[in-house]
């Protein structure tokens, strides 16, 4: 039996799927009163290992971060490939794509939600440590984003 609940409980980030990356982070940005953030484009998912509904991807993601106290602000443009981001943008439009809580135990935490019927939909590295995003859309009404600074395993 996997640890109880997802390890922890404070929201690290809330990310919303947009059509042009360009425009919306000028509109938050101006609705936020802060300033424009850069943006940043992932590198190709067969560089980071990438997995979608488990078959590999080399979809990118155009990213632009508010950082709001304790809660990170993620604008997500997604580019190229199948992805969780292009489907939820392709479903719903512009929507909020995930919640996102850091972990310490990548895979305990991935166990636990698969024992609730909340399965892994796309992962991939992070540096040292690793993303992976959860559907929790019939349950929730979002996905739940996990991330571990250090990665131990690649969680599937």
């Amino acid at each position: 039996m996997s640890a109880k609940g997802l390890g922890n409980t404070t929201v690290s980030q809330i990310a919303i799927v947009v059509r042009d990356i360009d425009e919306a982070r000028r509109r938050w940005a101006q609705i936020l009163g802060q300033p424009i953030p850069d943006i940043i484009v992932t590198q190709p998912g067969n560089e980071v290992h990438m997995t979608y509904r488990g078959q590999p991807s080399n979809a990118q993601a155009k990213l632009a971060f508010f950082n709001l106290g304790q809660v990170q602000m993620e604008l997500i443009e997604p580019i190229g490939g199948p992805s969780t981001w292009k489907e939820a943008l392709d479903k719903r439009g512009e929507s909020v794509h995930h919640i996102a809580f850091w972990t310490e135990d990548m895979q305990a935490s991935a166990e636990f939600l698969k024992e609730h019927g909340i399965p892994l939909v796309q992962r991939g590295d992070m540096g040292e440590g690793q993303y992976a995003y959860f559907d929790a859309e019939q349950q929730l009404g979002v996905q739940i984003e996990l991330l571990e600074r250090v990665r131990k395993a690649r969680v599937e």
